[in-house]
This record gives structure tokens, C-alpha cells and sequence, in this order.
């Protein structure tokens, strides 16, 4: 099964990405559509996403993010067909374990905006900070260690998008949030963008491809 909102949000990514490229990603719509919509076990999907990426290398940018848009779309759809306490179970819980180093913080954002859907209320960068993440918690300062310079540089919300990518090229190269935090802060900034402001973006984009399919994914996914 695939959610409606997941199929837009990949097809928006594919788009975004060729409008920067010299490939055109869209000609991988279908194969990535069959992935998405596999009747498999969640690895097995997995290993399916990882062969499309292998026979693509041109598109290798979008890799772990696509695998966050296959997680949640295993949350919203795939998990629907299983045991209703299926999340909770052994399985799962290995699964979870073979998966830990893959995918981004896309997919905190990808479920707060899912929430957002929910409780009818406008994405905002504190409120996913303090309410979704709950970085001013003691015990949840492992998000607090990852979102520090997001934290930090909350002002960049009213900020050019200019001075957006001025800080996220001074992120450390080690930084979680080195690759999203440009795509992610721009959104915040502006979750419907016309088209002159994303154009705005692309210009400061540090990688045009990878940032616009990220903010288009954000974007089409609410």
C-alpha cells in the first residue's frame, strides 16, 4: 500500500531534483511507485528502495531520505494490513535494530507534520522544537544535542535566505543536521512558498538538488 500524501511527496522530490540536474529522476517515478506499494515485509521493502538506488546512482543524494518517506509510509499504510500491537512486538523491535543507522531527522519532521494534519494546526519551527521534540526536556537531550544549532540560530525563521545558507555552510561537517538544516529552516520560514521565493532558495542552496527535493517533499507532504 502507499499513502497519497507519500506518492506526491516523491514524485515532488523526483521533479525538484531533475529541474537541477542533468538526469531526469521523474523516469524513475514508476519503479520507486512499485517500491512504495510492495505487499512485503518492511525489509524486504527496504532492500527493493536500496536496488532502485543502486541502478541509479545519478539520484544516490536522496538515498536516506527516500527510506524516511518508506518508514513513514509504513507507519500510515503498510501497518494498518498487521497485528494491532505490531510496533510493540519482537519483530519490530529487530527490524528497528537492523535499521538503526539508516534514514535522517527528515523523519521527526515528516511525523510532527503528520501531527500537525491531525490537530489542524500550522507547522512552526518552536513549536516542533518544544512541543514535538520536546528539546527543553532533561530526558530528551540527545534531540536537544542534535537540533542545537537549529536552536541556536531560531532567528534565521525572520532571516534572508542568504544568512540561512551562510549558517548552514558553517555547520560542522559532523553535524546531523548538516544537510537538512538549509531545506528544513526555509520551510519553516515559509511553508507555502510561491514560486519567485523558491527560486530565491535554489539560488542560495548549498546543493540545489538535494535541498530543493527536500523542501519540496516537506512542502507536498502536508
Amino acid at each position: 500500500m502507499i499513502d497519497p500524501k507519500i506518492q506526491t511527496a516523491f514524485e515532488a522530490a523526483l521533479e525538484a531534483f531533475s529541474k537541477y540536474s542533468s538526469f531526469d529522476a521523474t523516469l524513475l517515478n514508476n519503479s520507486f511507485g512499485e517500491v512504495f506499494a510492495l505487499d512485503e515485509d518492511f525489509l524486504t521493502k527496504v532492500d527493493a528502495l536500496d536496488e532502485v538506488f543502486d541502478n541509479n546512482p545519478a539520484v544516490e543524494s536522496l538515498r536516506e531520505v527516500f527510506f524516511d518517506l518508506l518508514l513513514v509510509n509504513f507507519f500510515s499504510a503498510d501497518v494498518k494490513k498487521l497485528e494491532e500491537d505490531y510496533l510493540d512486538t519482537p519483530e519490530w523491535e529487530d527490524i528497528e535494530e537492523q535499521t538503526l543507522d539508516r534514514g535522517t531527522e527528515l523523519l521527526n519532521l515528516l511525523l510532527y507534520l503528520n501531527e500537525c494534519e491531525d490537530e489542524d494546526i500550522e507547522p512552526e519551527l518552536e513549536d516542533y522544537l518544544k512541543e514535538f521534540l520536546l528539546v527543553d526536556e532533561d530526558e530528551f537531550q540527545d534531540e536537544y544535542r542534535i537540533y542545537e544549532p537549529v536552536i541556536a540560530n531560531q532567528i534565521l525563521i525572520e532571516s534572508p535566505v542568504s544568512e540561512v545558507s551562510k549558517v548552514a555552510q558553517s555547520l560542522p561537517q559532523d553535524s546531523e543536521l548538516k544537510e537538512l538544516f538549509y531545506p528544513m529552516i526555509c520551510f519553516f520560514q515559509t511553508i507555502d512558498p510561491t514560486e519567485e521565493a523558491k527560486a530565491e532558495i535554489a539560488e542560495y542552496a548549498l546543493d540545489k538538488e538535494f535541498d530543493m527535493a527536500v523542501l519540496d517533499i516537506l512542502i507536498n507532504f502536508q
